[in-house]
């Protein structure tokens, strides 16, 4: 199947802190979002890349990463929007149809396997749409504004979801499309738009190494885990 990942790396990490945004912070002697992007650039599973950064960063992003580390699969880097879900339908346009099949990723998960990689992407012979998820471990609690809980709900049921998220190119462009003509609110990931639009979500396993670096301690977390295979 001719795939693509859209590699999200708009966001501005205000919650890392510091002087420059998360994904451009060093881990392991690189920038955090070269190492995601060496990931898919190294994966059969993948024709070509969509990377997608904070507007003004595009030139610099595609001379400091994408030449300097020899990501030949990257085929455009493009300005992103407000919003993550602004970021991606750019990204989905610019691939301009070209690949039926897309696996949306977040940037700041760098240590997502090459395993993970293809077993998202053949997923999608048999499914429309296709997660990695990790079932809860701890008893989940539901509370109001005050603190005070409302239910317990019961964690056989419940996961935890990551990417890369893997759809029909078409699906996906559609579902963006809608989202921002009717002013659906703020999506938190690509499959609950498919779920709004009526399409089944297959979970699959997903991997605890695949951690999305929010905070500082992620990020040491994360440089604990690289050091580890190198």
């Amino acid at each position: 199947m001719k795939t693509a990942a859209i590699i999200t790396a708009a966001g501005a990490g205000i919650r890392m802190g510091g002087d420059q945004a998360k994904q451009f912070m060093d881990l392991g002697g690189r920038p955090l979002l070269a190492v995601t992007l060496e990931r898919f650039e190294r994966s059969p599973d993948i024709k070509g890349i969509l990377l997608v950064v904070p507007p003004g960063k595009v030139t610099e992003c595609r001379d400091r990463i994408v030449k300097k580390y020899g990501l030949a699969k990257v085929v455009k880097v493009v300005a992103g929007g407000k919003r993550r879900q602004d970021s991606v339908r750019l990204g989905l346009e610019a691939t301009e149809g070209h690949y039926p099949f897309v696996l949306i990723h977040d940037g700041v998960r760098p240590l997502v396997s090459p395993d993970l990689i293809s077993r998202v992407a053949k997923a999608m012979n048999q499914y429309r749409a296709v997660i990695p998820a990790l079932a809860a471990r701890e008893t989940i609690k539901e509370a109001d504004r005050a603190g005070l809980v409302v239910k317990t709900h019961d964690r056989r049921a419940l996961w935890l979801v990551q990417t890369p998220q893997a759809f029909r190119y078409e699906d996906i462009l559609e579902a963006h499309r809608r989202a921002l003509e009717e002013n659906w609110e703020e999506m938190t990931d690509d499959a609950l738009l498919m779920e709004r639009m009526g399409v089944p979500v297959k979970i699959i396993e997903g991997s605890e190494e695949n951690i999305k670096i929010t905070t500082p301690r992620d990020l040491e977390l994360a440089r604990f885990l690289i050091r580890q295979v190198c």
